[in-house]
């Protein structure tokens, strides 16, 4: 009969036994990479492909995947229409409510939300993941078009060219009704690469709106060769390497006006911005604002970001929640100042094109 273990090694044995046991189980299971591994995230882009947004978006998902639980793979899909609120609506009311889906959309849907436009969706309960870029927009003209500043837009009538009633259209259509401008405005654009092309062709003198990052990373053989002239620059401060070039709410002639565009300034934080559903689980949320925010500082992407010359200043998704809940609690004061800026057939169409529907709960 063998020996009794002692009783001091007995005590010392069961710990033992504890460590070797945890040792050979599995880790712990984590929820999120559980979920995510094996499966697609769509990301669905409100724009037309190699425009802006769409570059930053593709640009973002080749990365952001390595950081994301379970690495899935993310499926970029355009999904074009009315300035982009066709692929808000999906992502706000078809897409599944569980984290497989991204949108990229304009970054002036919450303004316009303030500004009482009837929308399929409402920009607060989207859940906002992060923005690359809190950028400056600009409003450019075709070199032979003969605009080399605002006084040359007040002198004659020009033609520019705009995706829907965002941007593209709010700033010429601001400066017509408030800075006396003769901008006649081109709607139905699927994107920006599109009006690009109209202005080579001749079709439009001028584009609405375009980021200057993206006018940097996308039409860098354009600014070298002196095609496009940058007239206005629309943001909360100029950018650094545009100095002379006049911001939209400094050309206000009071400080009404200058509250109205600064409100209509206000998106450019929101830059190139990425958001999932409404209701998604929060740790499938909170694991893409982390991988976002890993994203931001990955040499891979970085090193990619440099190559393309995109520019980066990161915004989180939990700052971006924020700005977009205070840019539509915006004081109706305010608001109706840049809706009574912005009256005009143009606007009134292009609603009503949308057949406005009121947001969804």
């Amino acid at each position: 009969m063998p020996n009794p273990v002692p009783p001091k090694i007995r005590l010392l044995a069961a710990p033992l036994a504890l460590a070797v046991g945890l040792a050979a189980a599995p880790a712990w299971a984590d929820p999120v990479a559980d979920f995510y591994k094996g499966k697609s995230i769509d990301l669905i882009i409100g724009f037309t492909q190699g425009g802006g947004y769409d570059v930053y978006a593709r640009t973002v998902a080749r990365h952001i995947v390595r950081h994301i639980p379970g690495n899935p793979t993310i499926v970029p899909k355009q999904m074009t229409g009315a300035g982009s609120r066709k692929a808000a609506a999906y992502v706000y009311n078809v897409a599944a409510k569980d984290g497989t889906t991204l949108g990229a959309t304009d970054q002036s849907i919450p303004v316009q939300q303030a500004l009482g436009e009837a929308l399929q969706f409402d920009s607060t309960k989207f859940l906002w993941i992060g923005n690359p870029n809190a950028d400056i927009n600009t409003l450019a003209f075709w070199h032979t078009a003969g605009i080399k500043s605002v006084a040359d837009l007040k002198k004659k009538e020009t033609v520019v060219g705009a995706t829907g009633p965002n941007t593209s259209a709010q700033y010429p259509q601001v400066m017509n009704n408030l800075l006396g401008t003769k901008m006649k405005i081109i709607t139905g654009y699927p994107g920006g690469a599109d009006i690009n092309l109209a202005m080579e062709r001749g079709e439009v003198q001028g584009r609405g709106s375009n980021a200057w990052a993206s006018w940097k990373s996308t039409k860098a053989d354009w600014l070298k060769g002196g095609k496009v002239d940058i007239i206005v620059q629309i943001g909360l401060k100029k950018a650094d390497d545009l100095p002379n070039v006049p911001l939209l709410m400094d050309l206000a002639t009071n400080p009404d006006d200058h509250a109205a565009l600064k409100l209509l300034s206000s998106g450019t934080a929101l830059g190139r911005p990425l958001y999932t559903t409404p209701a998604a689980p929060m740790d499938r949320v909170t694991a893409l604002r982390r991988a976002f925010d890993a994203t931001m500082t990955d040499a891979q992407f970085l090193a990619e970001a440099k190559k393309m010359d995109l520019d980066l200043n990161p915004v989180t998704g939990e700052e971006l929640q924020q700005i977009v809940a205070e840019v539509v609690a915006t004081p109706p004061a305010i608001a109706k100042r840049l809706v009574d800026a912005l009256e005009g057939h143009i606007m009134r169409d292009l609603l009503q094109e949308q057949g406005a529907a009121k947001p969804q709960p």
